[in-house]
């Protein structure tokens, strides 16, 4: 057990797949992606933001700044990791992936990710996956990670397994959405399980 990575959620790393890269947020860069994430209604839907379809609000001064006032601290933060997911082919944001909810005593934090419309679809986000939850086992020394998918989201869903996760749980009617009940999916993937496979389940590699 003293061999294990300390884990340093202080560092934020730039990491470097196939078709995605993670890294710090560049605000003059990424506002425009980031922007559209957070006015998308979809997105609202699917991360259980938005409890109805809702028109977006229109964007103004106070919206600008409480964006920036966020993305600009996420590389002070000690006790989680924020990064951009960026298509390499174009340099451009389509999304962010977070590491939050640690807890040091057991080891664990929670996951979550947004990918713009123009990121979808194309296999960039499972990349994403791939590459923020191998850092967290190899060098932070996780040994579990969990996420929360709402059961509207079956897209998500197959992401999230063909990066190794696997359902543990249901919270149901965990969301009241346009005037229904939906469930919250719990899925989970630990260490022993990334080490085996490397977020290739289905390769076994």
């Amino acid at each position: 057990m003293n061999d294990l990575p300390r884990a340093d959620f202080s560092a934020k790393p730039t990491l470097i797949g196939e078709r995605v890269l993670l890294r710090p947020f560049l605000l003059d860069e990424d506002a425009s992606a980031l922007r559209s994430i957070l006015q998308d209604p979809e997105v609202g839907r699917l991360t259980g933001s938005d409890h109805g379809p809702v028109d977006p609000e229109p964007w103004d001064d106070a919206a600008e700044q409480r964006m920036r006032a966020w993305y600009g601290t996420r590389h002070e933060q000690s006790d989680r990791l924020d990064l951009a997911v960026v298509e390499r082919a174009t340099g451009t944001c389509v999304g962010e992936a977070v590491l939050n909810e640690w807890d040091s005593g057991n080891r664990s934090c929670n996951f979550r990710i947004a990918v713009a419309a123009a990121g979808q679809a194309r296999g960039l986000g499972t990349e994403a996956v791939r590459l923020i939850v191998g850092y967290g086992f190899e060098r932070l020394g996780l040994h579990r990670i969990s996420l929360g998918v709402f059961s509207f989201n079956p897209r998500a869903r197959r992401a999230y397994e063909k990066a190794g996760f696997v359902v543990e749980g249901v919270r149901r009617d965990a969301l009241l959405y346009d005037g229904g009940w939906v469930d919250d999916i719990v899925m989970s993937i630990l260490a022993p399980e990334w080490e085996r496979h490397r977020g290739h389940p289905a390769s076994g590699r």
